[in-house]
């Protein structure tokens, strides 16, 4: 490789790095902006994250489409402009709108500045889902696959861990402690930096060459598709499976603590859920150093077990055993829960990992159905938060639980490729 592509493809994984933490600063607005939305309309707590996810649904086999067809650095810029525009869109909902009823559900009015909101998170969706179906599929081809397409994208994800962290910890400052008065105004300093990182980042990206690994401008048909392999097909289940996981977690750990209702609640929710995501860099990081030297079914084996031990304990542990925590008492089981973002820290690039092994030119099209899949991470954690409703949070648990023992079954059965006939290169 020549000294120029090799400087080509470091500006390249440094950029697609930078857009993995663009994404994880989108998503991780919803769960804790539900707090606002929640103390208004008891149901709309994860109706903000459910949007933002649903949009993978309509938006993850075009945006495969258009990976293909436009490229990489298109389809990135592309994303980051519809970005702008969601944020904007959320912050309309908080100048106008509250005194306007829409309709009527479950005996309450609601509100046209909830149906703005739920609209900005829904385009905001779309800029996700564009972004991840760019930077997954890119850094793992820059890695050349196998372990070390691995070990970049848990380096990227390390950056989005980062973000992760930085959102519920700064929506929960901001808030304090959530009140008839709390409104999405408290919020709106968030809404403008992420608008102001956007419009940063799309300069960046008009500025620097960023090279094309797929390239089927002609629109060649190709003779199968990736769910031709099983081990892919597989792998879009995961995903769904994932993703909820990954959000159902901290955001109903989240609920849990800001509803014991002690002043300042929020703010330590929004603590907990940061130190997941947090642990979730450390996970990442960690990961990125032994990817290269450890498989990544064995990884994921590793997590999946520790994950559930850890769920485990925390839903059998009496909630009388707390421990001081900011000047208020916390159960422990809080502390396992945000645990599991050690454990969580490498599935999505572990996943991604198995699941297009081997899939050489349907790689791409490949990312567009994950990226469809990835609504599940706003219909589990709805499910999860229907299941916490009627009974409570910590049972909800049970739901994560199912969740994790399928992504065991893959780590260690299903990820094998038993569709290696099929010639995968152009």
């Amino acid at each position: 490789m020549t000294q120029q592509n090799q400087n080509g493809n470091l500006v390249a994984i440094i950029t697609m790095c930078f857009i993995f933490a663009m994404i994880s600063f989108v998503t991780n607005m919803a769960a804790p902006f539900g707090n606002i939305w929640g103390n208004t309309y008891s149901w709309a707590g994860m109706m903000g994250n459910m949007m933002n996810f649903a949009a993978y649904l309509f938006m993850g086999i075009p945006a495969g489409k258009m990976l293909v067809k436009y490229g990489y650095k298109k389809t990135a810029l592309i994303a980051l402009a519809v970005g702008i525009v969601g944020l904007f869109v959320q912050y309309l909902s908080s100048l106008f709108g509250a005194d306007v009823a829409v309709f009527s559900y479950d005996g309450q009015m609601v509100a046209l500045n909830l149906i703005i909101y739920l609209l900005g998170a829904f385009i905001c969706g779309f800029c996700v889902c564009m972004l991840n179906t760019v930077v997954n599929p890119m850094l793992n081809l820059l890695g050349g696959g196998g372990n070390k397409g691995n070990q970049l994208i848990q380096i990227g994800g390390t950056l989005n861990s980062l973000t992760g962290t930085l959102t519920p910890l700064l929506v929960g400052v901001l808030i304090g402690q959530v009140t008839e008065s709390t409104s999405m105004t408290d919020v709106a300093p968030l809404l403008f930096i992420g608008m102001g990182v956007f419009v940063l980042s799309f300069f960046i990206i008009s500025a620097v060459s960023i090279p094309e690994p797929q390239n089927n401008s002609k629109g060649e048909k190709y003779e199968h598709s990736p769910l031709a392999f099983r081990h892919c097909v597989l792998g879009i289940i995961a995903i769904f499976f994932y993703v909820g996981i990954e959000i159902g977690i901290p955001a109903q750990l989240n609920f849990y603590i800001t509803n014991l209702g002690f002043e300042g609640s929020a703010a330590i929710g929004g603590t907990l859920a940061a130190s997941y995501w947090f642990l979730m860099l450390i996970g990442r990081a960690s990961s990125s150093v032994i990817s290269g030297k450890v498989a990544t079914s064995t990884q994921m084996t590793i997590v999946s077990v520790t994950a559930i031990v850890f769920i485990l304990i925390a839903i059998f542990m009496p909630e009388s055993i707390a421990v001081s925590f900011q000047g208020h008492d916390i159960p422990v089981k809080c502390f396992f829960l945000a645990l599991c973002g050690l454990c969580t820290s490498i599935m999505w690039g572990g996943i991604f990992n198995l699941a297009v092994e081997g899939l050489g030119k349907y790689t791409a099209a490949a990312s567009g159905l994950f990226m469809m899949m990835v609504v599940g991470g706003g219909i589990m954690p709805l499910i999860q938060d229907f299941i916490a409703k009627a009974t409570n949070p910590i049972s909800s648990y049970w739901l994560i639980i199912a969740m994790l023992a399928y992504i065991l079954y893959y780590s260690t059965i299903g990820c094998k490729n038993v569709n290696k006939d099929i010639p995968v290169d152009d």
